[in-house]
């Protein structure tokens, strides 16, 4: 039997890339000091020898024209936790490759546990743990009341075993936690490196593709909320799913960034209790306020998450700045587009922020990254400033333009719908979304604007 010869090279901690020597630069991306040497057992004879899983994915092979290709809609199943199947677009495909990430604690391996424990009640389920111990899966299975699901457990750190153990049990669902604690026997490094990750991911995801397995992988997060490891990780599974949540506060944020089989930037809710991840099934209402009495600098908007509209609270505190640069602080929104927001405030609508500190804050943790939040954002500010508070039963959304326009947003009637189901009776909204005479959700006045300069002189008169 031949030995296997040991080789240095140096790989990029940033992008991952591979050189045979050692520079102070990567080649690939540019990234100075971060080519880190590695030593890789390569075996005499590669090939049908090699434990690494090749071949085709889901049995493909040879080249087919596209109209002879399947066009059958891939069979969901669910996990019957319903903020979860709305985030993977209705549940789970056959082979689909899920990737989670989240900060430390924030509730990642609680949720696959339940899930994949209820998904036992029916199917095949393997989860897999390379951070924990058995009893420690055990004990926050006991917590979440899914002792008696059908569940199969498994500690362990090698990629290989864990192929050859799933082959062998054959799981409809695979939950590998965490895929940084996963190594090859392959490579000589030490797990949780860029190549480490790369090559355990890609036998994991190439097993899912030729089985139909299910595939869930938790991923941890650097200190800048993005995964940690290589880039192209997010690039290899069908579906990347983040926690959110603001320190402190109960409520989890789980929204798809990318979803092969379902729509982006789609929204689920939890509330994190004693006994695990509830679902928050009218997120609507625990996002606003019920103040007593109207309070300056609050503005309600209809936002769209994926397929859901949501109403959020956005509050906004205008205060004299006791230094000679004010501060333009955005939590939730983007802060150099509240920067330019204002610039538009003063110049096409007269109301000057300069010399004040300006603070807008979306309540709930949630993060906005549509501009409907444009016209609601600057209403909260000149409310704030001005000290007039807007009415509580008025609902606003737009977009704003450069020139003080107000821009339609897609999706208007279903805004205007949830902002009715909870009991609103004004919107302000751009003109291009006011329904046509009578087409008005029941119960609702519908204003539609132009301009910035009208939309606050439509805001003081029917304030007063």
């Amino acid at each position: 039997m031949a030995k296997a010869s040991v080789k240095t090279r140096f790989v990029c901690s940033a992008c991952g890339g591979v050189t045979p020597q050692w520079a102070g630069q990567c080649p690939d991306c540019g990234a100075w000091n971060t080519l880190e040497e590695q030593l890789q057992a390569t075996p005499a004879a590669k090939g049908r020898g090699s434990t690494r899983v090749g071949g085709q994915y889901a049995g493909d092979s040879g080249v087919k024209r596209l109209a002879e290709v399947p066009r059958d809609q891939e069979a969901r199943f669910p996990t019957r936790i319903a903020e979860l199947d709305r985030v993977l677009g209705g549940g789970l495909v056959a082979g689909g490759v899920v990737l989670l990430g989240g900060d430390p604690g924030i509730g990642k391996s609680t949720l696959l546990l339940e899930a994949v424990a209820r998904v036992a009640q029916r199917q095949g389920a393997l989860y897999v743990t390379g951070e924990e111990s058995l009893r420690q899966v055990g004990m926050r299975a006991e917590r979440l009341g899914v002792m008696d699901a059908d569940l199969r457990l498994l500690a362990e750190t090698r990629v290989e075993a864990i192929i050859e153990l799933a082959a062998r049990e054959k799981p409809d669902v695979l939950v590998v936690d965490s895929i940084q604690t996963i190594h090859s026997d392959e490579l000589g490094s030490a797990p949780g490196g860029v190549a480490q990750v790369r090559e355990s991911a890609a036998q994991l995801v190439q097993f899912a593709k030729r089985t139909g397995t299910v595939l869930f992988l938790v991923g941890h997060v650097t200190k800048e909320g993005q995964l940690a490891g290589p880039r192209v990780l997010e690039h290899m599974v069908d579906t990347v799913l983040y926690f959110e949540s603001d320190s402190g506060s109960r409520y989890r944020l789980l929204r798809a960034v990318k979803n092969r089989f379902g729509a982006a930037n789609e929204l689920g809710v939890f509330a994190m209790q004693d006994t695990g991840l509830k679902e928050v099934k009218n997120p609507s209402a625990i996002f606003l306020s019920r103040h007593e009495q109207p309070v300056p600098g609050s503005a309600i908007l209809v936002t769209r998450e994926g397929t859901r509209p949501l109403l959020l609270e956005l509050q906004a505190l205008v205060a004299e700045s006791p230094l000679s640069n004010p501060r333009r602080l955005a939590v939730g929104l983007d802060g150099n587009r509240l920067g330019m927001l204002l610039a538009v405030l003063q110049r096409h609508a007269g109301v000057s922020t300069y010399g004040e500190d300006v603070f807008v804050n979306v309540v709930g943790g949630v993060r906005i990254a549509e501009t409907a939040s444009d016209l609601p954002a600057l209403l909260a500010v000149s409310s704030s400033l001005r000290d007039r508070p807007i009415p509580q039963d008025w609902v606003i959304f737009g977009e704003v333009g450069l020139a003080g326009e107000i821009r339609p947003v897609p999706n208007g009637p279903d805004r205007l719908a949830e902002a009715a189901r909870h009991g609103f009776t004004k919107a302000l909204v751009p003109s291009k979304n006011a329904p046509a005479r009578g087409q008005a959700p029941e119960g609702m006045e519908v204003l539609g604007v132009e301009r910035l300069d009208a939309a606050l002189a439509m805001l003081r008169e029917h304030g007063d």
